[in-house]
């Protein structure tokens, strides 16, 4: 009788017997003692502190297994202000520790069917598969090869599931022929320009579709964020469908704050149908900034990096998470969302090559307010080799008065705001011109910006203010490819 093993089978066999439950107890007891407060353990069952310099990564009130989110910094987390960050803190001791590479694997999302099981018990399943006696002498081996293989048959099986296979390595696009118009222009080495518009928080379209005219001879795309500050409004989904009936490309956005595993593959699947061929992915807003009642901060399935991985498999290995395969796989342009201002620049670099490998094609950045620091980034990309593999586009969004620009310095995480740009919002605000004023930086940074070496276009954040859209476009120099000016430009 398996006593000493406390595991799902023992404990549905002998759970009627109080003795067995009294046991049952006490080595949970141990098991709490030994990890949790020691390495912060969730007991997910997948254990990823090997390659998370020994801090669980559930411990992140986002519950994000591959990080960090556009809010790590060195003073807290911006969820729970009570809290470090703890992906900061994994990078910086995985720094420290020389582990960094260990970061780039590609973690899987939580199996809930081990969630609180015992994954002790499956390590030392692992061990006797691999034969105790290969692991024991290769463990204590003089060999740093033998030692790594040894280390690697006991842990790796248990952290990647057979229907995950995560890696560190970067998987190069299967297809040829570019999947969308943004795609080609940017292979045919064109500096693009997309937009991000404000979706309706109405079922009422109208406006919607004059801004999707607006903009339409001046950009090649417009994205639709999902739930902006956790705000319902109308869904990405829907924005975008409307665009690609009004002749413009969308990029849909995926928030991982809403997306589970099955919506995901399920809504990929419906919007290549309808023709949409752009898809970003990124961690969304936390609940915490929207409107009250406030739902739960944990919530996230899959984060920014698991859902690329899904994605990029579903298109080029034409299988589904559940490795069943695809026989009419869809067809996207995968990106996602980089934070060049956020954390430091070579935690930041990590993070973004993460997302390469994982399947990242364009990034979008968040609004840049200072062009040194998307050099400063993009030298620790250079570093890492991968700006060959991935097309950017950083984020500029005209500040409108002297309030925003305040609100985004205090307020929104990954978004570094100068005080020289503070000073001049604040003197143009008494002078009565602030938006002049927030044009004119806008202006001064696409300046900056376009001399810089491994930026391949700009993307544009409204944030409600799409008639600038024309204006910033044309005053930067930025007319796209077979401009035809519109008839009526209101």
């Amino acid at each position: 009788m398996p006593i000493l093993t406390p595991g799902r089978q023992w404990q549905s066999n002998y759970y009627k017997c109080q003795w067995a439950r009294d046991i049952n107890i006490f080595f949970n007891s141990i098991k709490m003692l030994d990890q949790g407060p020691l390495w912060g353990c969730k007991h997910c069952g997948n254990c990823f502190l090997q390659e998370t310099a020994f801090i669980c990564p559930l411990e992140c009130p986002i519950g994000i297994c591959n990080g960090p989110c556009d809010g790590s910094s060195s003073e807290c987390c911006y969820i729970d202000e009570t809290r470090p960050c703890v992906w900061f803190k994994i990078y910086e001791r995985a720094f420290n520790l020389g582990r960094q590479e260990l970061l780039m694997e590609v973690l899987p999302p939580v199996d809930w069917e081990q969630f609180g099981g015992e994954k002790i018990g499956r390590m030392a399943n692992q061990v006797k598969k691999a034969s105790l006696c290969k692991v024991f002498f290769g463990l204590i081996s003089s060999d740093d090869k033998k030692r790594e293989e040894a280390w690697k048959g006991i842990f790796p099986p248990v952290r990647q599931p057979e229907w995950w296979r995560g890696d560190a390595d970067y998987h190069l696009p299967t297809y040829s022929e570019p999947a969308s118009e943004l795609e080609r222009r940017l292979k045919a080495g064109q500096f693009v320009v997309t937009a991000e518009l404000q979706p309706p928080q109405t079922v009422s379209i109208e406006e919607l579709n004059h801004n999707i005219d607006l903009v339409k001879p001046y950009v090649i795309a417009v994205n639709f964020a999902n739930g902006v500050l956790a705000t319902p409004r109308m869904s990405s989904l829907a924005c975008s469908t409307l665009t690609v009936q009004r002749g413009l490309e969308p990029v849909l956005q995926f928030a991982a704050r809403e997306t589970t595993r099955i919506t995901l593959q399920s809504q990929v699947l419906g919007a290549s149908a309808l023709g949409i061929r752009n898809i970003l992915c990124l961690t969304g807003d936390s609940n915490k900034f929207g409107p009250a009642p406030h739902g739960p901060t944990d919530i996230v399935d899959l984060d920014s990096i698991q859902m690329l991985w899904v994605l990029r498999r579903m298109r080029d290995e034409v299988k589904y998470l559940d490795e069943n395969e695809n026989n009419f796989p869809p067809k996207y342009f995968l990106g996602a969302a980089a934070m060049p201002c956020a954390s430091r620049p070579e935690f930041q670099a990590i993070c973004t090559h993460k997302k390469v490998n994982a399947g990242a094609q364009f990034f979008q950045t968040n609004p840049v307010y200072d062009a040194d620091r998307i050099e400063i980034w993009l030298n620790e990309l250079a570093k890492r080799n991968i700006l060959d593999k991935v097309y950017i586009l950083v984020g500029i969004s005209p500040l409108k008065s002297f309030n925003v620009a305040r609100h985004l310095k205090a307020e929104v995480p990954g978004v570094f705001m100068p005080d020289s740009i503070i000073h001049r919002m604040e003197a143009a605000e008494t002078a009565g011109n602030a938006p002049e004023e927030g044009i004119q930086i806008t202006l001064e940074i696409i300046g900056k910006i376009r001399k810089i070496q491994g930026v391949h276009g700009l993307h544009i954040i409204t944030v409600g203010w799409e008639e600038i859209v024309p204006r910033i476009v044309n005053e930067a120099g930025l007319l796209p490819e077979n401009f035809q000016a519109p008839a009526v430009l209101n």
